[in-house]
């Protein structure tokens, strides 16, 4: 089973810390333009008889898109893919849905949302740009689960101008009281060429020390609430783990469509280049290979390492055939350092391991 990734680039307006690709949204004839564009992709990948057990629908801001045109989508995605595609996720913008749209939305089969809430601080959310306060992200959780939604996750930023552990916990308690099955919490990164990528937003952040403190802060509230880690940013309640998104880190298949979509696919890592006009004229959108012998030994370490779940070394040491004494050696020492928690033959990252992930698993690969 595969998962399908869609990406959906348009926006209201971009927020000055995003790096996504998206565009201004225009009327509805580049919305039927671009679904057209998608569901001949979707033609062509079906050809290759894979099954689908999940659709994202990431962006830009996907609930943008018509309710009909969504469910032209799922339905070309269930016809090519074998029909049992069984969670579908849309990631939603609180300014763009109300409860008649939400309902649709439910009725044309998607069963997950993705709400960006980032923060119940309107202080916060001026700060990041969004056009929506903490009152309407609450008002359109309430209003999901109103429509038929019991599969609802809300993404969290760490690092935010004007945080404070004190508000950060305020937003996850807020966000605990509300029918919330799954919670993505994000470190703010400040990308080249975004509008924060300015001195004066780095000096008006949470410096380094403060948004570690921010984030084991909020591993620690989130699983008093009942919110489990199982990957370094994510954390769910039992049974409500993102599938699609599991598929990124378990080294599974998956097929992205649309301008700036990843894929990983027939033995191959490849990419949509980020323009919607090419997407739009081509017959088959077009890629460019970015890995042609993807997920061998470094990458399935560091992709399991991720995990709360982590690395099997001995399973590691057999499927790849190399000799794991120094991988023991190292996850020992970090061990005893508390970055690290050794069980059985499992090595996986501690919270404070997390914030050192990628030295610690560049350390392992060596």
């Amino acid at each position: 089973m595969i998962g399908i990734y869609i990406h959906v680039p348009f926006c209201v307006r971009k927020c000055p810390y995003c790096d996504f690709y998206s565009i201004p949204f225009g009327d509805g004839n580049i919305a039927e333009k671009y679904t057209s564009a998608v569901k001949r992709n979707l033609r062509h990948y079906a050809c290759n008889c894979a099954h689908a057990d999940t659709l994202y629908f990431g962006g830009g801001t996907p609930s943008l898109l018509p309710t009909y045109l969504v469910g032209e989508i799922i339905s070309a995605a269930k016809d090519g893919f074998g029909g049992e595609i069984t969670e579908i996720t849309m990631e939603v913008n609180p300014c763009t849905v109300d409860e008649e749209k939400l309902c649709r939305l439910r009725e044309v089969g998607v069963n997950r949302l993705s709400v960006g809430v980032q923060s119940l601080s309107d202080k916060e959310l001026s700060a990041l740009g969004r056009l929506h306060d903490a009152e309407k992200a609450r008002e359109t959780i309430l209003l999901a689960k109103k429509a038929g939604f019991d599969n609802i996750s809300a993404d969290l930023m760490l690092g935010v101008k004007g945080q404070t552990e004190g508000s950060l916990r305020e937003s996850i308690d807020g966000l605990s009281a509300l029918p919330i099955r799954h919670i993505s919490a994000y470190m703010l990164k400040i990308e080249q060429g975004t509008p924060y990528d300015c001195d004066e937003m780095r000096s008006a952040v949470p410096d380094e020390d403060e948004v570690c403190d921010l984030y084991l802060s909020a591993v620690e509230r989130l699983e008093k609430h009942g919110f489990f880690q199982y990957e370094i940013s994510n954390f769910a309640e039992s049974g409500f783990e993102s599938r699609h998104n599991l598929k990124y880190w378990l080294c599974e298949e998956y097929i992205g469509i649309g301008p700036s979509a990843h894929s990983l696919f027939g033995g191959k890592r490849f990419a949509v280049p980020r323009s919607l006009d090419g997407f739009l004229s081509a017959e088959i959108q077009p890629t460019v290979v970015t890995d042609d012998a993807p997920c061998g030994a470094d990458e399935f370490l560091m992709l399991r390492m991720r995990l709360t779940d982590g690395l099997d070394i001995r399973d590691f040491g057999e499927r790849f055939g190399v000799d794991t004494a120094k991988l023991w050696e190292k996850a020992e020492l970090y061990s005893r350092h508390g970055l690290v928690r050794l069980n059985g033959n499992v090595v996986s990252l501690t919270p404070k391991g997390c914030l050192v992930s990628n030295e610690i698993i560049a350390e392992l690969l060596l």
